[in-house]
């Protein structure tokens, strides 16, 4: 299979250059395809002969399972020489009126209206469609969700990738951008969100329960950053001065769970910033903010109205440092997105990584210099994005950065950490080349020359290029078109304590060859005392195989080499064997924070190549991770522990060495919770709960939730006592299944019921795993999806490899199948936690064999089932670098 990879991404790239400039040739339109989908060919076809669209939408709401809508859609045809269609998803159309004219029957496929070439005329066209649809539940189009605390109903939308034809009728491509004037009738205690703010509210004279809420016509947008969001929300409105108006809502029974003030502080402060940064002013008017429920991603670009998931932005307790620093760092990731993806939008959806790359890159340098988080912000990037960009590029999936999307089907197939982290590092290494100044100058530039306008890469590129005065050709080559991460590795000698030689040697892997240019810094550190101190950092610009540092002859010998000091580089930096055992006794004596960081990923990235014990690995762990006093690299070091945990659970569970040195890290990180306060010690406790498994654990956590043990100085937060619970029925303590019920007595929230489903599922029980396995395969389930994904999440964990395998074999028989008729969304959580892989060579050969047996998978779905596959070989290797006998 993997033979096959390069030619792939050989033919994918060759189609991009084919289809990157979009044209249409009118003389040769095929019919659509009868599919949920739009290919780009299609689009193309129509942004060629549609311009000047205008949208007026009138909804009608009552919290109920349907809603009603009419859209008048008015446009610009350069020709009636052809049908036109018209997205719109499963709905039951009442009434087509084209250009004044009735139509009796429309020619409908519950996925687009084909409009009679009959009807329609050169010039300026409208259409009206009125209809009704059942709301979604899945988190995409119009959503609702009935709060079980109150029985109160919450819709709000999200249309990214193409998902606005789930609520009204349009143009559903990012190219046909337009203006929306929005009319909504909804009941009289809700309060209604959109791109504008409210141009007039009224009673309904003939409804004395209803209100009708009407918006003036908005700024030009793309379909996927319009938005509507409607139900009876709490509203926090911003009492200060600012620029711009700034409100924060939330559902009722969730609102104790808001701090609306560093919400509010971060805005603020990231407004004034990207203002001053981009030299052109936000353009929306106003700013609100929405936590809304179910939602699929972590947060939505919407034009002047943007979402942010609930389950990653309430908090039951204050909130921890790393949650402040999310929120604050999402918060300015979207608010990038306001200039760059909302005012100038890409053309098609293969430009989607420009916009996230450029949001996630934009994001962190405002965290960086707008917030608290100055002095950490470039390191959480390391830690949660660029490290996983780094797996993601060296497994057999990996992409260029600019890759094709043939149609909306493919838009978020390739979606992912390369995507946004890898992405976004190149940008940063494009500043360090042009220079910050020159980067700026570019991008407003590029912003003020394509706003409100859809644009290339090429384009932005351009904009880059003219303000540095050079050619970015071959840099855009290597870096955005090729896939693959190099390595680079100090080679040097000395001589009676001196550097005699030193070169940077950069190798890439056989089946993606290209070696980059790339400018990082060298820091040679010495052991002095109890210390390793930087003696020396040098700024190196390295090209091709091998890149002589002159510099360095004559410097002190170092103990250990870090290659990309800084974090300057996207590249996998090995360490040469000296500073590699320098780095494994004494990596907490480095006192440079992001250096010690990447000191750990090094470590980690031995472990995962199979050149590193993970049993030794866990030694540096046991020594090192009490000593850590920086609470951002403490969180990366205990997750790296927690996968080293899960990694020899699904090895051998219940094997002498896993429960040896899990009985180690288990007392240590209770010794830990025990010794350390505020966040360092929820940060501990949480470690803890994944390590807990000894009979002497299990009974401190039940006593805990009893109130018969106390750890002094930790709050037990109603999402800790879940945790808890959890954690007990996974391994099946007594009394554990009976604590569901009673916790959810006191918890009625809905988070609340995704917790008891996490914990029910996870339960050492192959009935309840059945049960399980039924109402996920169950297609036409009425289940909330919110339950099904949590669930799907929860129902093998690492210790129960024999469950596991009990269906591994049906699971994946019936992949192709279930593939077909569940759609993207659920396919998406589906072949991410559901794909059997249990770290043997007769799991590594079953979905080998699952992979030759189903070609016709979706890409997206292709690609977890590939993914799987490495990571169990991986895993196998990680096995077999073991010094130690797991049983």
């Amino acid at each position: 299979m993997k033979s096959l990879v390069p030619h792939a991404i050989t033919l994918a790239v060759s189609a991009l250059v084919a289809t990157s400039g979009i044209a249409a040739d009118n003389s040769a339109v095929t019919p659509r395809a009868e599919n949920p989908y739009l290919s780009q060919v299609d689009a193309a076809a129509r942004s060629a002969r549609v311009s000047n669209v205008a949208y007026v939408l009138d909804f009608t709401l009552t919290g109920q399972e349907t809603f009603s809508n009419t859209t008048t859609v008015n446009f610009d045809l350069q020709d009636n020489a052809q049908p036109l269609t018209l997205d719109l998803d499963k709905a039951s159309i009442k009434r087509l009126v084209v250009n004044g004219k009735p139509v009796a029957a429309p020619q409908y496929n519950n996925w687009f209206i084909t409009l009679a070439a009959a009807d329609l005329k050169a010039g300026r066209n409208s259409v009206t469609v009125e209809f009704e649809r059942k709301h979604s539940t899945n988190g995409e189009g119009l959503h609702r969700m009935v709060d079980p605390v109150d029985g109160r109903v919450y819709t709000y939308s999200h249309f990214e990738p193409a998902a606005a034809h789930q609520m009204f009728a349009l143009f559903d491509q990012p190219d046909l951008k337009a203006t929306y004037q929005v009319n909504v009738s909804a009941p009289a205690d809700w309060t209604v969100v959109s791109t504008a703010r409210e141009s007039k509210v009224e009673d309904v004279a003939s409804s004395p329960d209803t209100r009708r809420w009407t918006f003036p016509v908005s700024k030009i947008l793309s379909p996927y950053n319009f938005s509507l969001h409607a139900g009876p929300y709490k509203v926090w409105e911003d009492a200060t001065s600012a620029k711009y108006p700034m409100r924060l809502l939330a559902r009722q029974s969730v609102a104790d769970q808001v701090d609306p003030a560093p919400w509010f502080e971060y805005t603020r402060q990231g407004l004034a910033w990207f203002d001053d940064y981009f030299g052109i002013p936000y353009q929306y008017g106003k700013y609100d903010q929405l936590l809304v429920p179910d939602f699929l991603y972590g947060a939505m670009e919407n034009a002047g109205a943007v979402t942010f998931a609930e389950h990653s932005f309430l908090h039951k307790d204050k909130m921890s440092s790393a949650e402040k620093h999310e929120l604050a760092s999402v918060i300015m990731h979207e608010m990038a997105h306001q200039w760059f993806g909302d005012l100038v939008t890409m053309q098609w959806w293969n430009g989607l990584w420009l916009n996230e790359s450029f949001a996630s890159f934009m994001g962190t340098l405002a965290t960086a210099e707008a917030t608290e988080f100055k002095d950490s912000a470039w390191q959480y990037f390391y830690a949660q994005g660029k490290s996983a960009a780094y797996v993601m590029d060296q497994r057999v999936t990996t992409h260029p950065i600019e890759t094709p999307v043939p149609s909306t089907a493919n838009a978020f197939d390739n979606i992912d950490a390369i995507t946004y982290s890898k992405g976004a590092s190149t940008l940063k290494q494009l500043r360090h080349l042009l220079g910050e100044e020159t980067f700026r100058k570019g991008v407003h530039n590029y912003l003020v020359k394509y706003q409100w306008k859809n644009a290339r890469l090429d384009d932005f590129i351009g904009s880059q290029a003219e303000a540095a005065g050079r050619d970015l050709g071959q840099w855009t080559q290597d870096w955005l078109y090729q896939p693959g991460v190099n390595t680079i590795t100090a080679s040097y000698s000395c001589k009676a304590g001196k550097v005699d030689a030193f070169r940077l040697q950069q190798t890439a892997v056989a089946q993606f060859p290209t070696l980059r240019e790339q400018r990082v810094q060298l820091a040679l550190m010495q052991k002095t005392g109890k210390q390793l101190t930087i003696s020396r950092v040098l700024p190196v610009t390295y090209k091709g195989a091998s890149t002589e540092v002159a510099e360095l002859k004559g410097a002190a010998c170092p103990d250990l080499v870090y290659p990309n000091y800084q974090d300057w580089g996207f590249v996998k930096a090995k360490l040469d064997t000296r500073s590699f055992a320098t780095a494994r006794q004494d990596v907490s004596k480095v006192d440079d924070k992001l250096l010690r960081t990447m000191l750990w990923h090094s470590m980690w990235d031995n472990v995962r190549d199979g050149a590193l014990p993970l049993n030794e690995f866990l030694d540096t762990v046991l020594l090192n991770a009490p000593l850590e006093k920086d609470y951002v690299l403490l969180g990366d070091v205990l997750g790296k522990m927690g996968q080293s945990i899960r990694y020899l659970r699904t090895m051998s569970s219940d094997g002498a060495y896993t429960r040896t040195v899990v009985g180690r890290l288990e007392k240590m990180a209770w010794a830990q919770s025990r010794a350390s306060k505020g966040d360092f010690q929820r940060r501990w406790f949480s470690a803890y709960l994944g390590t807990a498994g000894s009979q002497e654990s299990l009974q401190r956590i039940a006593a805990m939730l009893d109130g018969r043990e106390k750890l002094a100085g930790l709050t037990l937060s109603q999402d800790v006592r879940w945790d808890m619970i959890a954690v007990l029925n996974r391994k099946d303590y007594p009394g554990a299944e009976a604590r569901i019920a009673a916790e959810q007595a006191k918890d009625k929230s809905d988070s609340g019921e995704l917790a008891a489903v996490a914990a029910q599922a996870a339960r050492p029980d192959a009935k309840v795993k059945q049960e399980w396995l039924a109402k996920i395969g169950d297609t036409q389930s009425k289940l909330p999806f919110s339950r099904i994904r949590t669930a799907m999440h929860a129902l093998y964990p690492s210790s129960q490899v024999a469950l596991n395998e009990q269906s591994a074999a049906a699971r994946l028989a019936q992949l192709a199948q279930l593939d077909k008729s569940a759609g993207p969304v659920f396919m998406r959580d589906y072949a991410g936690a559901m794909i059997p892989a249990t770290c043997t060579a007769a799991s590594v050969q079953r979905l080998a064999d699952s992979a030759q047996a189903n070609p016709g998978l979706s890409a997206g779905t292709r690609r977890a089932l590939l993914v799987a596959h490495q990571e169990d070989q991986r895993c196998l290797a990680i096995r077999k670098a073991l010094t130690v006998k797991l049983n």
